[in-house]
């Protein structure tokens, strides 16, 4: 038997109240800055899962460690040709790019 909570909201819900629904600047800002948050996130979770530490990542990217330390915690933009170094020769991973139209 499933009980429904009409007090919870999705995510979606969520976000259209508190940003704005899609299509409005504040939404289309909110979400270009969480993807650039989620490119932060992911290359934290690679290089630990690597065992690399930030310094050590930042040497075999070409680097420093702060750029990387700001890449993680999206205080930094990246440069497309940095962001391909980091994931090549930093982590040994492979960068794959699609173009979608919603």
């Amino acid at each position: 038997m499933k009980i429904e909570n009409k007090n919870l909201t999705s995510l979606d819900q969520f976000i259209n109240e508190e940003v704005g629904v899609k299509g409005t600047e504040a939404r289309k800002d909110f979400e270009t800055d969480y993807k650039t948050f989620k490119i932060g996130v992911l290359i934290q979770q690679a290089r630990e899962k690597q065992g690399l530490t930030q310094e050590q990542l930042a040497e075999l990217a070409g680097t420093n460690k702060s750029y990387i330390s700001k890449l993680e915690r999206n205080l930094k933009d990246i440069r497309f040709s940095t962001l391909q170094r980091i994931i090549d020769k930093g982590l040994g991973g492979q960068l794959d790019i699609s173009i979608r139209f919603e």
